[in-house]
């Protein structure tokens, strides 16, 4: 019997390295173009899952016979979603936003199976930060890090070391729980090693 072969929707460095944590190395790697704004009224907790549902649906409709693992990650604080930054006043923004303050990251993982089924969970991590300095914001800035993230920043780099609390999952916050994400494909068939 062969192993259905898996895709990632996603280019994201973070997801892959993920995966190679769990022994996972997937056959292909296909990031789903799609429009990422929220909808009018949207919950964070919708948006992330809407997100990963239709990554997956989108790449699984090129790769017949594949499993397909998608995901979105949304920070928010309230009902307010953070931005995916993409300058510098964007992370500067986001981190005066969460300085001191809790948020949520709600990451949404997706698995589109041969066949059609698709699975999906929510994962709902808590976090809170210290008081930043302008100090520690210049620095961040400076360090390019917070770009092309979710919230503006990146637990698994320097802003580690913002976070005073965590309740929920850390790879959640990286990018993709591995728990969820174990449970998805095997619930779907995939063969994991």
């Amino acid at each position: 019997m062969t192993t259905p072969r898996l895709v990632l929707a996603s280019a994201s460095p973070r997801r892959l390295d993920l995966l190679a944590q769990m022994g996972l190395t997937p056959d292909g790697v296909d990031p789903a173009e799609i429009d990422e704004s929220p909808l009018k009224d949207e919950t964070p907790r919708r948006l992330a899952l809407r997100l990963a549902c239709a990554k997956a649906a989108k790449v699984a409709a090129a790769h017949a016979g594949a499993h397909v693992l998608a995901a979105d990650t949304v920070v928010a604080v309230g009902r307010r979603i953070l931005p995916k930054a993409e300058s510098e006043a964007e992370v500067r923004h986001c981190l005066d936003l969460l300085s001191g303050r809790a948020h949520k990251v709600l990451t949404a993982v997706a698995v589109a199976a041969p066949g059609g089924r698709v699975a999906s969970r929510l994962v709902e991590t808590r976090l809170h930060f210290k008081r930043l300095t302008d100090r520690e914001i210049a620095a961040y800035l400076q360090s390019g890090e917070g770009l092309g993230k979710a919230g503006g920043y990146a637990i698994q780099g320097r802003a580690g070391a913002f976070v005073m609390a965590l309740q929920g999952s850390y790879t959640a916050v990286v990018g993709l729980p591995l728990y969820e994400t174990a449970c998805l494909l095997d619930g779907l068939g995939y063969a994991r090693p």
